[in-house]
């Protein structure tokens, strides 16, 4: 299980940027293809707050439909952007996680565990990874290398 005491400090110099700019997002409502922090998000969205900290240029992407295995695409696009697989998530990362079999979702790991958009409470949080998701892949951003 993923928690603070499985946790390095952090990914590189830029993960503490990360960390706060996603943490800026808490309480930001959830909507599907949100991208506006203090407005709106949903998980890409939180995803793409902690690539513009990490000093990333915008990324584009595609709607999608919530709620499907979208396993392929995400690979796809992170690794077109330059984000590294890596084995062992650190603080500033991205989580692909599993919350069902046919379902994907995105999370950037903190100290306090991750920060995603949920959908369930309407806003994005932070808080311990849910023991029900598998985690699928990590991926460390270009700048926080």
């Amino acid at each position: 299980m993923l928690n603070e005491s499985t946790l390095a400090p952090g990914n590189g110099r830029c993960w503490p940027a990360i960390v706060a700019a996603v943490r800026g997002c808490v309480g930001t409502r959830f909507r599907p293809q949100g991208r506006i922090p203090g407005q709106a998000l949903d998980c890409v969205g939180v995803a793409l707050v902690a690539a513009v900290a990490a000093g990333m240029p915008a990324i584009e992407i595609l709607p999608y439909a919530l709620g499907g295995d979208h396993e392929v695409e995400l690979e796809t696009v992170l690794a077109r952007a330059g984000c590294l697989y890596v084995a062992v998530p650190l603080n500033g990362d991205l989580l692909v996680v599993a919350p069902s079999p046919r379902r994907r979702h995105l999370a950037v790991v903190t100290p306090a565990g991750v920060v995603h958009a949920h959908a369930g409470l309407g806003r994005v949080v932070e808080g311990p990874i849910d023991p029900a998701w598998s985690i699928v892949g990590a991926w460390r951003l270009p700048g926080a290398r």
